[in-house]
This record gives structure tokens, C-alpha cells and sequence, in this order.
């Protein structure tokens, strides 16, 4: 881990970074797509860029890595590495770009902090950065090999089979192969990622979850249309837009192998399922594997939306429910709540919860950290509450 001399060093100045990463990030990413556009038009995401989001979560990153080898010098943040090694596998990441990276970081540090970079302090972070782009190699180059593809070759044609539009603003796709050959297997709560071509060349990609059953020889990802702000006047999301708009029964789509952190686990234990929004589509996949393997025991489906008529795939959330042995759904809507339905925001107070059981969130993240906190107060053991977040881990970025 972190030798002894640059922990002194890092823990001496990262007061210092932790107040400047924000400045040292925006940099970064100036000097990064200036070097290198074509980051920025075929692998970054051009609408968590302008946003800042992903400027956010790389700060986040960074500093709770540098905050743990500190302060736990025997150990690593695993579960935030593999997070994020499995979004980096589903882009394609190789080992070749984290030079680019350092490159480009460490000149933003160096610009931004003036001075106060000596030697001694430049060689510490390039220590702390090589010690989590190295783990992040390493656990990349497994998740290839698992999945037996070449570092970075993980894309593959899919022909849309169907298409289902769920509400106003959702659609499912079906996919198949285009080649023919079976589809690769999956863990239920993965995703993929899909890349489009835009009209001006971009070929931007986002990742979706499948929010089929995973034994389904057809993948389904329900795709929500992501509007812009209106009070920032932020623009509509590129690829969510073209899939709505272009994609049709019979065209291809440039998929991904299945990747995520976000995994059921094979076991009796109790379950509960806590969503909001299109968070519902990885608990789909969870709900067909429990009824699939005959799961028998208690499971709990919590789910938040604006409306029924805003929720997706709410007659598939219901019905999956009702197919296994010990299960009980409920959801929340700010309006329109039917008979059996709450109004407002999720309260667990009333919802039994069975000691031992393991919970996994899908939302935005105000809802989980409020899902999350319920849970706990309720007895559920931190270390079995499970979540994902769909975009940047803004979770680490957290004041």
C-alpha cells in the first residue's frame, strides 16, 4: 500500500488537494478533451460534462481514495474500486489510457496548487494515483477475462426485436444478437452500454440496466427520455432522445458485454427491492430471477414515482411481485396515488422489515440516502445495503 514517507506527505497535504480538487478536476478535463477530443465525443458523457457531474465524482473518487489509504493503510476501498473498475469494463477502458490521465492530472495539480507541489509531494500523489489506476487495471483486465473478450473489445451488434412504449417518456427495446449466436449470460441487476451515432459524428454512450430475466434469450433495457433542466435550461440527453426518435423494430445497436457491482445474491435470505423512477428496471431483472429459482424468502418491493402513469413497467412490477411464495409490494407517488397506493415521498415506518435481510436500492440519490437511512435505523446491517446509480457516483462526492 502507500509507503510510509508519502503518507506523511499525502496526509499533510490533502487538506489542501480535498479544498482544490474541484479546481484541479474542471482542469483536468479542459486539458484532457483539448489533447485528446475524440474522449469527449466517443467515450465521455458530453451531458455529464457540461453538467459537472462527472467532474464531481472524479473529485469524490479521488479524494475518498487518498482519505482511506491514510487513514486505513493496510486495507483498500475495494467496493468503490470494483464500482467503478465495472463502468470502466463496460466502456471498454484499457490499461493504455491511464497514462493519458496521469499525464493531463498531474499538470492541473501542479497549475492549480502552484509551489505547494514540491517534489516530495508530486511523488506521494502520483504514488496514490498509480496504486488506484493500477487496482483499477487489474480488476478491469478480470472483468475481460471473465467475460472472455479482448481488453476493451466488449461490443457487440444487437437488433432491436421489439420496442414498448412503457409511459410518455420510457420505451423497452428487446434485443437479439445480430450475428445470431446465443446471448451472453448476465447477473440480474447489471447493465449494459449502448453507443449511438449522433447527427454531428459523436458516438456517445450511456449505460442501461436489463431489466429482463437473465435465463430471457432476449435482453430488454427500458430507456427513459431525459429532459434538460427547466430552471437551467440544461440540454435533453443525447442518446435517450435518439433512441426515442430513431430507433425502430429491425435496426442495430452497438451493445456492451454485461457489467455492475449491483448483484443479487443466491440466497434464502430476506430481500428488499427499493426503487424510484427508472431505478425499477435492475429490481425487474432481480424480481424474474426470485421467481425463476423459486425463491422463498420474504421479499419486500418498495418503489417512488410522480405518478402510476409515470411509473414504468408498473404492471410487471406488480405481477412479479405476486409470483413469488412471500412477497409484498408497495408504492409511493407525489400524485395520483390509487387505492392500496401511498402519496408523498417513501416511509418505512409501517413496512415490516425481517432481520437479516439484504437490500438493494436503485434511484436518485436523495432517495436512496433516505432508503438507506430508514434501513438502518430498522436494524439492516450497513454492509447489506446495496445500491446503484445510474450516471457518475456522486455518492463519494457527498460534502
Amino acid at each position: 500500500m502507500l509507503s510510509e514517507k508519502s503518507t506523511a506527505t499525502v496526509r499533510a497535504t490533502l487538506p489542501a488537494v480535498g479544498a482544490a480538487i474541484t479546481d484541479i478536476t474542471e482542469l483536468f478535463y479542459a486539458k484532457l478533451f483539448a489533447a485528446h477530443p475524440a474522449l469527449l465525443r466517443d467515450l465521455f458523457n458530453r451531458g455529464n460534462q457540461n453538467a459537472g457531474l462527472q467532474k464531481q465524482a472524479l473529485a469524490g473518487s479521488i479524494a475518498a481514495f487518498a482519505t482511506h489509504l491514510v487513514d486505513h493503510p493496510d486495507t483498500r476501498p475495494d467496493v468503490m474500486l470494483n464500482r467503478i473498475a465495472h463502468k470502466h469494463a463496460s466502456l471498454g477502458v484499457t490499461r493504455e489510457q491511464y497514462p493519458v490521465v496521469h499525464r493531463h492530472l498531474f499538470e492541473a495539480i501542479a497549475e492549480v496548487l502552484g509551489e505547494a507541489v514540491t517534489p516530495e509531494v508530486a511523488e506521494a500523489w502520483d504514488e496514490v494515483y498509480w496504486l488506484m489506476a493500477n487496482a483499477l487495471i487489474a480488476a478491469e483486465e478480470r472483468l475481460y477475462a471473465e467475460r472472455q473478450v479482448l481488453a476493451g473489445d466488449v461490443w457487440r451488434q444487437w437488433t432491436v426485436a421489439a420496442r414498448v412504449e412503457e409511459t410518455a417518456d420510457c420505451t423497452t427495446f428487446h434485443l437479439v444478437p445480430a450475428d445470431g449466436a446465443p446471448a451472453p449470460g448476465f447477473k440480474p441487476g447489471q447493465y449494459v452500454s449502448v453507443q449511438v451515432g449522433l447527427p454531428d459524428g459523436a458516438r456517445q454512450i450511456r449505460q442501461y440496466s436489463l431489466s429482463s430475466s437473465p435465463g430471457s434469450p432476449v435482453r430488454a433495457i427500458t430507456v427513459k427520455r431525459v429532459h434538460g433542466p427547466a430552471a437551467g435550461g440544461g440540454p435533453d440527453g443525447e442518446v435517450s432522445h435518439h433512441l426515442h426518435a430513431r430507433v425502430r423494430p429491425g435496426d442495430t445497436l452497438r451493445v456492451s458485454a454485461p457489467y455492475g457491482d449491483l448483484v443479487l445474491q443466491d440466497t434464502d435470505a430476506p430481500v428488499l427491492l427499493a426503487s424510484a423512477g427508472i431505478g425499477c428496471t435492475p429490481m425487474l431483472s432481480m424480481l424474474e430471477h426470485l421467481a425463476e429459482t423459486g425463491h422463498t424468502g420474504r421479499v419486500t418491493v418498495v418503489h417512488a414515482d410522480r405518478s402510476p402513469a409515470d411509473h414504468a413497467l408498473r404492471s410487471d412490477h406488480r405481477a412479479l411481485t405476486h409470483k413469488l411464495a412471500d412477497a409484498t409490494a408497495r408504492f409511493w407517488y407525489e400524485s395520483g396515488a390509487e387505492a392500496g397506493d401511498s402519496t408523498g415521498l417513501v416511509d418505512l415506518a409501517a413496512v415490516p422489515v425481517t432481520p437479516g435481510t439484504r437490500a438493494y436500492l436503485c434511484g436518485p440519490l436523495p432517495f436512496m440516502r433516505s432508503v438507506r437511512a430508514q434501513l438502518i435505523a430498522k436494524g439492516v446491517r450497513a454492509r447489506d445495503v446495496h445500491y446503484e446509480v445510474f450516471g457518475p457516483d456522486l455518492w463519494l462526492a457527498r460534502a
